[in-house]
């Protein structure tokens, strides 16, 4: 270990950012390599650290969640910012490695808190001494878990008022498609739920360590001012939702047979909502699934 922090220490001298050697040799003095497994790739490039950052709009005062640090390459853009920020890593090395990098780069304590934890587990977050509660989700997710990573964060935290993060290029046309979309599906509508998603930008494959065999993009969120519903309707929209899209090739009224006891029943639930039975989820927006729901319980039995 006094080998890795002299390392971190030398590279202390190199500025605020790590650069692509930086990142190697942290990796390399600690015995990390990226593991494929957890989807780990880690961004060795200051410039588009900075991009994310200012695009995130990410400064004083302000608290921001981050999953899946990593090295530290977007926590010290970040911190740089001036924003204070709270981190989930699931792998202990990283774990242990941060922390240190952090304070070799003159990272205030206070500043800073690390959970070492499986970010689909978290259920409630450490507020931070200067800035309190996290704000804003900034994070260049695990590809192979960034969507339930996401969708989970908006759920259980409500403080969060915006995301920004780096995903596979695949998942953005998912998660910002419209109704009628071919990649329009059931994360397309959970997100709408929580707030409005756009394509953010295009991310080199280049900037990785190691260098990805997909695309990257940003996608941002917005959350809605007021929220769209409680949690119990939620829950009941997200039902119909995970049904019409588990067979997206069925009508509505075959889709929905098992939620709704019945195919009958399905076909009166969807007429009481406004909904032609004969069509097909991926044509419905947000509002048309909760019509579904308010109407299954309005149906008697």
């Amino acid at each position: 270990m006094a080998r890795g922090r002299g390392r971190v220490n030398a590279a202390a001298e190199a500025g605020m950012l790590l650069t692509a050697r930086d990142v190697r040799e942290l990796a390399e003095a600690a015995g990390i390599r990226p593991s494929k497994q957890r989807g780990q790739n880690f961004v060795m490039d200051p410039n588009t650290v900075r991009t994310i950052v200012g695009r995130a709009g990410a400064g004083a005062g302000q608290a921001v969640l981050e999953v899946g640090p990593g090295l530290g390459s977007l926590t010290l853009g970040l911190l740089e910012a001036g924003a204070d920020v709270v981190a989930i890593e699931l792998d202990r090395g990283l774990a242990e490695l941060l922390p240190a990098t952090l304070r070799a780069r003159g990272v205030e304590e206070e500043r800073f808190r690390l959970e070492h934890a499986d970010a689909l587990q978290v259920t409630e977050l450490p507020t931070l001494p200067r800035a309190g509660a996290p704000t804003a989700l900034v994070a260049n997710l695990p590809y192979n878990v960034a969507t339930p990573i996401l969708l989970t964060a908006l759920e259980r935290f409500d403080s969060l008022r915006t995301a920004l993060v780096m995903v596979q290029s695949e998942v953005v046309d998912r998660l910002t498609a419209g109704p009628g979309s071919r990649t329009y599906g059931g994360p397309s509508v959970k997100t709408a739920w929580y707030g409005r998603a756009v394509h953010a930008g295009r991310i080199s494959r280049q900037i990785f360590w190691p260098v990805p065999n997909v695309d990257s993009a940003l996608v941002e969120l917005i959350r809605h001012e007021q929220p769209l519903g409680t949690t119990a309707e939620r829950e009941k929209v997200f039902a119909v939702v995970d049904a019409a899209f588990a067979q997206r090739r069925k009508t509505l009224r075959a889709a929905l047979a098992v939620w709704a006891g019945s195919a009958p029943r399905a076909e009166q639930i969807l007429r009481a909502a406004g909904i032609d039975p004969s069509a097909r989820g991926e044509t419905l927006e947000i509002e048309q699934f909760r019509a579904i729901a308010r109407a299954e319980t309005e149906v008697a039995r």
